[in-house]
């Protein structure tokens, strides 16, 4: 079942260690505080820090101890709602800029990439996104020829996947992949490079508007902020008991297999795409940068658990789609939380006084990126970083205050409906 070294750990890691605690030698007044290290949290202080503003970062773990490390390296166009969807809840023009700032984060981050020179084995291979019933390709069918989008049908499915398991599928050319430890690693050198301040293993304890400014009160000290920018997404507390009840922390769970010889990944996943598939509970996977491994990853339990417990079950789902890895072993297995929302799309903006972007809905390889740029000039007042998004309600839930006691049986639905074949 596992190797002989396993590490109960992302596979990330092995490449992109974290960093030791830094010392806590807080400033007694900052233009902006960033609250989280991971892609918005860097992006945002980037900005700042670019546009002349004093920044210190401050970080309750490691740098990107959270999902900005642990994800599965998978960037698309970002936004799950169709355009139909979007345009009966908000009307033509706000559904094409919802649409909009979607493809723009995925422009960006490649931009972004290139432009810094970040070493991050960043690629644009194209999603295959695979069908699990006849219906659900029939699904697909009506969505062939946006963004160059195309279907593949069954009888040529080993072209682009070597399973049996789907009923063909549809490929989003434009859809990319990155190792995202490497690019965390790569975007926090040039945040240290202009300027910014970052305090790891600094949690913060109170938010205490004073005077125009606020005190951000951490175990360390406190500091004035002429600024706060939240970026916590899936890791919410309740430090802002506000964004904490309109964020669903939703665990998320991936393997990565020991190393496989050059055929099997090559039959098996012959054009390098990054891969998920129609189920309500979608199964999202990809070969290792270095095509030796496949990392596999999704949601196999009904509450949060052990990374260790739930990597058997992905390996059964892996083996499944793949049987003739049947003898395949775990090298690594993890977690992280997904920050979802109730309306399924990313929020940016101010509440009272704090700035936030979160709720990526799995989608935040690139839209926390873009959308952390944009909460960055923000904060500065770059009329840049307006966006459609910036304009949606942000809706909570009545009784819902950050626990997501609903979570099981919406789960135990979803496994019902995918076995139904809906």
């Amino acid at each position: 079942m596992f190797t002989d070294d396993f590490r109960p750990a992302p596979y990330w890691w092995d490449h992109a260690p974290r960093e030791d605690p830094t010392p806590a030698d807080l400033p007694k007044t900052v233009d902006v505080l960033v609250i989280g290290s991971g892609y918005t949290g860097l992006h945002a202080a980037l900005r700042a820090a670019r546009a002349g503003r004093s920044v210190l970062v401050v970080e309750a773990q490691a740098p990107g101890h959270g999902a900005s490390s642990r994800n599965g390296g998978q960037i698309s166009t970002s936004v799950k709602p169709g355009k139909a969807a979007l345009i009966r809840k908000y009307g033509a023009e706000t559904a094409n800029g919802i649409l909009a700032d979607g493809q723009a984060s995925r422009e960006y981050i490649e931009e972004f990439v290139r432009s810094e020179d970040i070493a991050c084995d960043f690629k644009v291979p194209g999603r295959f996104h695979g069908a699990h019933t006849a219906r659900q390709y029939d699904k697909l069918a009506a969505g062939a020829g946006v963004n160059d989008a195309f279907m593949v049908p069954r009888a040529s499915q080993h072209e682009e996947l070597g399973t049996n398991a789907y009923f063909g599928g549809i490929v989003y050319p434009h859809h990319a992949s990155l190792h995202p430890g490497r690019y965390h690693a790569g975007l926090l050198e040039k945040v240290r490079a202009a300027g910014v301040q970052l305090v790891s293993h600094c949690p913060v304890e109170a938010l205490e508007p004073e005077n125009g400014v606020t005190r951000v009160r951490t175990r360390h000290g406190s500091v004035k902020a002429g600024r706060v920018i939240v970026a916590t997404n899936g890791y919410t507390t309740g430090l802002t008991p506000s964004l904490q009840r309109r964020v669903i922390p939703i665990g998320s769970y991936i393997i990565a297999t020991e190393e496989l010889p050059k055929a099997v990944m090559d039959r098996l996943m012959p054009k390098d795409r990054i891969l998920s598939d129609t189920r309500s509970l979608v199964y999202y996977y990809r070969p290792s940068p270095d095509r030796k491994r496949i990392l596999f990853g999704g949601r196999v339990s009904l509450r949060e658990t052990d990374a260790r417990a739930t990597a058997p079950l992905l390996r059964a789902e892996l083996i499944r789609l793949f049987p003739e890895l049947g003898d395949v072993r775990i090298s690594h297995s993890w977690s992280g939380f997904v920050g979802y929302t109730f309306d399924s799309l990313m929020h940016i903006g101010q509440d009272g006084g704090i700035y936030y972007a979160m709720g990526y809905c799995g989608s935040g390889v690139g839209m926390a990126s873009y959308l952390g740029m944009k909460l960055g000039l923000m904060a500065v007042d770059d009329p840049a970083g307006k966006t459609t998004l910036a304009k949606l309600p942000f809706p909570g839930r009545p009784y819902y205050r950050g626990d997501p006691w609903f979570l099981a049986p919406s789960i135990a639905a979803y496994r019902l409906r995918d076995r139904l074949g809906f």
